[in-house]
């Protein structure tokens, strides 16, 4: 699975897309092209979590894809998922690594520092995601993260790097041009109301 961390990360969002389509709609997003899935639930109670990743896992394993849970390493093992991505506020890597063992994917927000990045990479991290390039409703108040950081990123930071935050088929080259490996979108494939193509147009260029 590591040898596809790049291209098309899609992240789903339940304000987004309907409950009684969740499934429906993330594997309209693969049939598209994207190339990782993960399952973000912010708010959601684990079991609701658990039985939502799985009957996403059985769509994800049939393409071949990727499903990554956001923030819990214990979730990701109940769910039987191929990873975590870890914020800020969540376990280290180290501990992710320890209860998912050494074949899962472990991600790593890094914001818009490099450092942290680098730090990933020495904690045995398999990505890292840096965001906002661009003004986002997901995460309205995040500080943006510059071209010439993710330029800086791409130099120095020997794993695969995602850029994340309000990317769009309008404004995704100059993301492109800096050399990360792919871009993580959440608005441009589940806000649309047509997914499948949404996801085609980006990955036609980010794949």
């Amino acid at each position: 699975m590591r040898k596809m961390l790049n291209g098309l990360y899609v992240i789903t969002d339940k304000k987004l897309i309907k409950r009684d389509c969740f499934v429906e709609t993330v594997e309209m997003a693969i049939r598209g092209g994207a190339r990782i899935v993960q399952l973000r639930e912010k708010e959601s109670p684990d079991d609701e979590i658990i039985t939502l990743g799985k009957t996403i896992l059985n769509v994800t394993k049939r393409y071949s894809v990727p499903l990554i849970i956001n923030d819990s390493p214990e979730l990701a093992k109940e769910i039987g998922a191929d990873g975590v991505h870890l914020g800020g506020e969540d376990t280290s890597v180290e501990e992710a690594r320890t209860i998912l063992g050494t074949n899962s994917i472990i991600g790593v927000s890094c914001y818009n520092h490099v450092e942290r990045g680098l730090n990933a990479v020495k904690s045995g991290a398999d990505y890292v995601a840096f965001g906002t390039p661009y003004n986002t409703p997901t995460k309205p108040d995040r500080e943006p993260t510059s071209i010439e950081i993710l330029n800086e990123a791409v130099k120095l930071i020997n794993i695969p790097i995602f850029a994340i935050g309000g990317i769009t088929i309008d404004n995704v080259e100059p993301i492109l041009e800096t050399g990360v490996d792919g871009i993580a979108v959440i608005t441009s494939v589940f806000g649309s109301s047509d997914p499948e193509t949404a996801a085609r147009e980006l990955a036609s260029i980010s794949n």
